[in-house]
C-alpha cells in the first residue's frame, strides 16, 4: 500500500500464493477484495490479513467490484462468467454478567465492562471465529488455534487480560463455552469438554440439536452448564460428570434459557416466542407470557425477570401483571436496576426504574418484598411512599430502612421510640398508629385513635402543642387540675410567642411556672416584678430564687441580689456577688466568718489589685490565698519593671521574695522540687547582685556619695567577682569598673586601678564619663605598679593573702573556701562555714553546741596542718587525740596544699561539743534546704545575722542601719516583726 502524494509505503509486505489480477476496497476501506490466478475472490483486512474466501470460480478472476454503500460484490472471470455475491457479517460475541466481549474489525476482540463502561481491545492477526467469556477467563477461537486469556488480578474492575494457554489445533464447532479450567465445544448434537492443553476429557451426545448453552457457575473445574435442545429438552451438565441431568421436557424447541439466582426457577423462550417459567423442583409451569425473543432473571432479586420482544421490554415481578416499556434489541442480562440489551452490534446497559413492581407489592401489603425491589433502584419519592406505607402498616423494620434511605430523622425518631415502647411490653397497635397519624399531620384521625385506645391525655397534649386550645378543652375529661394547669402553661407559652409578655407572666405564675415568669420579667428588665416574685417564693425554692438573683446582678441591683442570696442561704454566691461588685470590705468580713471562702475572695482581690497597678499588695494577696504560681508571676513582673526603671534596690528585694516563693513551692510540690531549688539559688544570687549594684548606680548617678571609699571599693570588687559568668539585665560593667577604678586609685590600689582603666578602654563609655576615664587612664600611669597591702583580703581559714582581683570569684585562691561578706560594708567576715558529719542531724548539732563543754580558753596563733598521702579528706575520728591546749575546730581547718578542688570543713560530735554557742552562727533554712553553720574565728568581733534573710553584718553596722531604716536593708523585715 503506497501513499501517492509522497510515494511512501504504508504497512508491511504480505506474501501471496497467487498472482493478483484485481483489487478493490470494501465498505469504505475497512477491507480489501483480491482476485487472481487462484480462481477465487478473497477478503483481506486493510493490514493484509486474510479473512476468508468469498467465492470460488472455474477460471482466473480478472475483476471484482463493490456496489457503493452496500455489501454486494460483482466478480468477472476469464471465461466470461459474472458472479454476484452478498457478504453478511455475523455477530461474534460472548457475555457473562457485566462483561461483554465482541469481535471488531474481524480480527480484534473488545471486552466491555457494562457497569463502568471501560473497554479494552485485544488485537489479533487472524480471523476471530468464536468468543466465550466466563469470570476471569476469555477464549478466542481462530482458524487454526484457540487462545485462552485470564485477568491479571481478581479485582472485579480489572480489565487487563494476558494469555494463559494456547491450543494450536483446528476445531469445527457451532458454539464455544469457556470455564475456569475447561473449554466446551458444541458440534450439533455433540458436546466435548477439553482441558486448556487441548486434551479431550469428556463428551456428551444429545438426542437432538443443541440450540442454547450457558454456564451457570460452580466451583472451578466443576461448573454447571444449562443446555437447551431443539426437541424441547432442557438439561444440566457438570463438566466433571459424564451423565447429563434432565431438568424438564417441553413440547417446543428451546431458543433461550436462564435460571434464577437461587436455582429454583427456570425461564425458557421457545420457538413460538413464548416465555415459560417453571419451578425446577416440581417441574410445574408457573406462568407464561407471549411475544418474547430473549429472557433474563434479575441476579439480585429472585422473583424478578425481564424479557424482550416486539419492540418492548417486559418486567415481571412474582405473579403480578407485566410492566412494559419500549426497547429495541435483545435482553441478555438483568442486574439490579440495569438491563443489558444487545441491539444490532452494540451492547448497552439501560437503567430501568423499579417503581412499577414496587407499587405492585405495596398494593398487596408485601412490604419486605417491596423493599427488596426498591433496593434495585427507585426514586426518592418512591422511597418515601414505601416508608409511609410500611409505617402505616406497622411494618417498622422496613419503614426504618426506607426512612434511613431518605434521611428522614423525624420519622426515624418516631420508629425508635415505638420500638423502645414495644420492648417495654407495650403492644397497642392503635396507639402506635395514632402516633403515626399525628406525625403525618392527620390530627383528627390521631385524636380519634387516642380516644379509642383510652389515652385522651395524649390527644390533649397534641392539641395543646398545636395551639388548638378549643379542641384541647374537649379532652380535659373530669377537670383534672394537673391537666388544667398544663393547658394554662401552654397558653402562657403561646402568649409569650405572640409577644404578650405581661399576660404570659401572669399565666405562668397562676400555673406555678415561676422560672418562666422570672425569665420573661428579667429579659424585659422588670425589677419590681422580680423582687415581688422573689419575696413571695419560699426559701426552699432555690432555683427560681437563684435565677432572680442572676437577673438582679445583670440589671445592676446588687442590693436585691444580696437580699435574695441571704434568703436562700447561698453564701458562696453572696461572696462572688461582693467580689464582682468590688465590695471588698463585705467580702473580707464574710471570709473572716467563713474561712472556706478565703480563696474566692483573695484571688479575685489580688487580680483586681494587679489590674490597678498595686502589685506588691496583689502579690501578698495571692500568697495569702495559697496561689503560689500567680504570686511568682506577679513578682517576676514587678522585678522586671524595677530593673527596667533602674530601681535596683527594689529589684533585689523582689528577687529575694521570688527566691523565698520558690522555696515554698519546693517544700509543697515534690515534683517541682529540683527545679524550684535551682531557681531559689539563682534568685538569691540575683538579689545580692542587684543589692550591691544599687550602691554603684547611686555613686555614678548622684553628685554625693553616702558610703566610705573602702565600702565602695569592696562593693565594686564583690560585684565584679559575681559577674564572672553572666551579666544580668540592667547592670553596667562600665559603672562598676569606673567606681572600682576611682576608689582603687584613691585607696592606693594602683595596679587594680590600672587594670580597671584598661578594661574600660574596651567598653562603650558614656559621654559623661569619657573625660574622667581618659584623665584617670593617663594619671594612673604616674603611680607605682602595685597595690596597698592594707587592702589585700585575708582568708580566715588558711591565712592566705588573696589578690584584689580574683579570677575564681569570691573564694580563696588557696583553699577555695567561699568568703562570707558583710551585707553593708562587704568586708570579708571572720567566719568559716563547716559541715556536719554524716549521721548528725541539725537538731543534734544544735544540742551539742549548746552543751558548751568546758575547755581552756587558750588559742594558738598558728594552725595545725594535717598532711596525708591520700585523697583530700579532712575527716577526723572521734578518737583523734586533741591536745588540752588546742581548739579541735582549728585542727579541722587544715587541708592538703596544691589541690584545685574545694574541701569543706566537716566536724564530728566531739568538735561540735567543744564549740561555744556564741561563736557559731546558724542559717536555719526551711525544708528541703539544710541548715548552714558558720564558726567565728574572732569571737571578740561581734557579728549579727538577720533572722529572715540570713545576711551577715558587723553588729555596729546592723544597728546603725536598723536605726536609719527601721528594717533589714536586704529583706526589709521590720524590727518589730516576729521571726516567722
Amino acid at each position: 500500500m503506497v501513499n501517492l502524494l509522497e510515494s511512501i509505503q504504508i504497512g508491511k509486505d504480505r506474501m501471496l500464493n497467487f498472482d493478483p489480477c484485481c483489487v478493490s476496497y470494501f465498505t469504505k476501506g475497512e477491507y480489501i477484495l483480491l482476485g487472481g490466478s487462484d480462481k477465487q475472490v478473497s477478503l483481506f483486512t486493510k493490514d493484509g490479513v486474510r479473512l476468508g474466501t468469498i467465492g470460488e470460480q472455474s477460471s482466473w478472476v480478472w475483476t471484482c467490484k463493490v456496489k457503493p454503500d452496500s455489501n454486494y460484490v460483482a466478480v468477472g472471470c476469464q471465461d466470461g462468467t459474472i458472479s454476484f455475491y452478498q457478504l453478511i457479517f455475523s455477530t461474534v460475541h460472548g457475555l457473562y454478567k457485566d462483561r461483554y466481549a465482541y469481535r471488531d474489525s474481524m480480527t480484534d476482540v473488545i471486552v466491555q465492562h457494562l457497569i463502568t463502561e471501560q473497554k479494552v481491545r485485544i488485537k489479533g492477526r487472524e480471523l476471530v471465529k468464536k468468543i466465550a467469556i466466563y469470570k476471569n477467563r476469555l477464549a478466542i477461537q481462530m482458524p487454526e488455534k484457540i487462545l485462552i486469556y485470564e485477568l491479571y488480578s481478581d479485582d472485579s474492575s480489572d480489565m487487563y487480560y494476558r494469555v494463559k494457554e494456547k491450543i494450536v489445533k483446528k476445531f469445527e464447532c457451532n458454539l464455544l463455552v469457556v470455564c475456569s479450567d475447561h473449554i466446551i465445544l458444541c458440534q450439533e448434537k455433540r458436546l466435548q469438554c477439553l482441558s486448556f492443553s487441548g486434551i479431550k476429557e469428556r463428551e456428551w451426545l444429545m438426542e437432538s440439536l443443541i440450540r442454547y448453552i450457558k454456564v451457570i457457575g460452580g466451583p472451578p473445574g466443576r461448573e454447571g452448564l444449562l443446555v437447551g435442545l431443539k426437541n424441547g429438552q432442557i438439561l444440566k451438565i457438570f463438566v466433571d460428570n459424564v451423565f447429563a441431568i434432565v431438568l424438564l421436557k417441553q413440547s417446543t424447541a428451546v431458543r433461550c434459557l436462564d435460571m434464577s439466582a437461587s436455582r429454583n426457577k427456570l425461564a425458557v423462550v421457545d420457538e413460538n416466542d413464548t416465555c415459560l417459567v417453571y419451578d425446577i423442583h416440581t417441574k410445574e409451569l408457573l406462568f407464561q407470557e407471549p411475544n418474547a425473543n430473549s429472557v433474563a432473571w434479575n441476579t439480585q432479586c429472585e422473583d424478578m425477570l425481564c424479557f424482550s420482544g416486539g419492540g418492548y421490554l417486559n418486567i415481571k415481578a412474582s405473579n403480578f401483571p407485566v410492566h412494559q416499556q419500549k426497547l429495541q434489541g435483545f435482553v441478555v442480562g438483568y442486574n439490579g436496576s440495569k438491563i443489558f440489551c444487545l441491539h444490532v452490534f452494540s451492547m448497552s446497559a439501560v437503567e430501568v426504574p423499579q417503581s412499577a413492581p414496587m407499587y405492585q407489592y405495596l398494593e398487596r401489603k408485601m412490604f419486605k418484598e417491596a423493599y427488596q425491589i426498591a433496593c434495585l433502584g427507585v426514586t426518592d419519592t418512591d422511597w418515601k411512599e414505601l416508608a409511609m406505607e410500611a409505617l402505616e402498616g406497622l411494618e417498622f423494620e422496613t419503614a426504618k430502612k426506607a426512612f434511613t434511605r431518605v434521611r428522614d430523622l423525624r420519622y426515624l425518631e418516631l420508629i425508635s421510640s415505638i420500638e423502645e415502647r414495644k420492648k417495654h411490653g407495650e403492644n397497642n397497635n392503635e396507639l402506635f398508629l395514632a402516633d403515626v397519624y399525628a406525625y403525618q399531620g392527620k390530627f383528627h384521625e390521631a385524636a380519634k385513635l387516642y380516644k379509642k385506645s383510652g389515652h385522651e391525655n395524649l390527644a390533649l397534649d397534641m392539641y395543646s402543642d398545636l395551639r388548638m386550645f378549643d379542641y384541647a378543652k374537649d379532652f380535659l375529661g373530669s377537670g383534672d387540675p394537673k391537666d388544667t394547669k398544663m393547658l394554662i402553661k401552654k397558653q402562657a407559652d403561646w402568649a409569650k410567642n405572640i409577644n404578650e409578655p405581661k399576660a404570659a407572666v401572669e399565666m405562668y405564675l397562676s400555673a406555678g411556672e415561676h422560672m418562666k415568669a422570672i425569665e420573661i420579667s428579667g429579659d424585659h428588665g422588670w425589677v419590681d416584678m422580680l423582687i415581688e416574685i422573689a419575696r413571695k417564693l419560699d426559701k426552699a425554692e432555690r432555683e427560681p430564687l437563684s435565677k432572680c438573683a442572676f437577673y438582679f446582678k445583670k440589671l445592676d441591683n446588687p442590693g436585691y441580689a444580696a437580699e435574695t442570696y441571704m434568703k436562700v442561704g447561698d453564701l458562696k454566691a453572696l461572696v462572688h456577688l461582693h467580689v464582682e461588685t468590688h465590695r471588698w470590705e463585705e467580702a473580707f468580713a464574710l471570709s473572716e466568718k467563713h474561712p472556706e471562702f478565703k480563696d474566692d475572695v483573695y484571688v479575685p482581690y489580688a487580680q483586681w489589685l494587679a489590674e490597678n497597678d498595686r502589685f506588691e499588695e496583689a502579690q501578698k494577696a495571692f500568697h495569702k490565698a495559697g496561689r503560689q504560681s500567680e504570686a511568682v508571676r506577679v513578682l517576676e513582673q514587678l522585678t522586671h519593671n524595677a530593673v527596667v526603671e533602674s530601681r535596683f534596690n527594689d529589684a533585689a528585694y523582689y528577687y529575694w521574695m521570688l527566691s523565698m516563693q520558690c522555696l515554698d513551692i519546693a517544700q509543697e510540690n515534690e515534683q517541682q522540687k529540683t527545679e524550684m531549688l535551682q531557681k531559689f539559688h539563682h534568685f538569691q544570687h540575683l538579689a545580692e547582685v542587684y543589692h550591691v549594684y544599687h550602691y554603684i548606680q547611686r555613686y555614678t548617678e548622684e553628685p554625693f556619695s553616702f558610703h566610705l571609699p573602702e565600702t565602695l571599693f569592696n562593693i565594686s570588687r564583690f560585684l565584679l567577682h559575681s559577674l564572672t559568668k553572666e551579666t544580668p539585665l540592667g547592670i553596667s560593667k562600665v559603672n562598676t569598673l569606673f567606681a572600682l577604678a576611682k576608689q582603687s586609685k584613691a585607696l592606693g590600689a594602683y595596679k587594680l586601678a590600672r587594670h580597671a582603666y584598661d578594661k574600660l578602654q574596651g567598653l562603650q563609655i558614656p559621654a559623661r564619663f569619657q573625660k574622667s576615664i581618659e584623665l584617670g587612664s593617663l594619671t594612673i600611669r604616674s603611680k607605682p605598679f602595685h597595690d596597698s597591702e592594707e587592702l589585700v583580703p585575708l582568708c580566715y581559714r588558711c591565712s592566705t593573702n588573696n589578690p584584689l582581683l580574683n579570677n575564681l570569684g569570691n573564694v580563696c585562691i588557696n583553699c577555695r573556701q567561699p568568703f562570707v561578706f558583710s551585707a553593708s560594708s562587704y568586708e570579708v567576715l571572720h567566719l568559716v562555714e563547716f559541715y556536719l558529719e554524716d549521721g548528725i542531724t541539725d537538731e543534734e548539732a544544735v544540742a551539742l553546741i549548746d552543751l558548751e563543754a568546758p575547755r581552756l580558753n587558750k588559742r594558738e596563733n598558728k594552725w595545725q596542718e594535717m598532711m596525708s598521702d591520700h585523697a583530700q579528706s579532712l575527716r577526723l575520728d572521734d578518737n583523734t587525740d586533741i591536745t588540752e591546749d588546742g581548739d579541735p575546730f582549728t585542727a579541722k581547718l587544715s587541708f592538703e596544699q596544691g589541690g584545685s578542688e574545694f574541701v569543706p570543713v566537716i566536724v564530728n560530735r566531739a568538735v561540735l561539743q567543744s564549740m561555744s554557742r556564741r561563736d557559731v552562727l546558724i542559717k536555719r533554712w526551711p525544708k528541703p534546704l539544710r541548715w548552714q553553720y558558720y564558726r567565728s574565728l574572732l569571737p571578740d568581733a561581734s557579728i549579727t545575722m538577720c533572722p529572715s534573710c540570713f545576711q551577715m553584718f558587723h553588729t555596729e553596722d546592723y544597728e546603725l542601719l536598723i536605726l536609719q531604716h527601721n528594717c533589714c536593708p536586704f529583706c526589709r523585715r521590720r524590727i518589730d516583726e516576729s521571726n516567722q
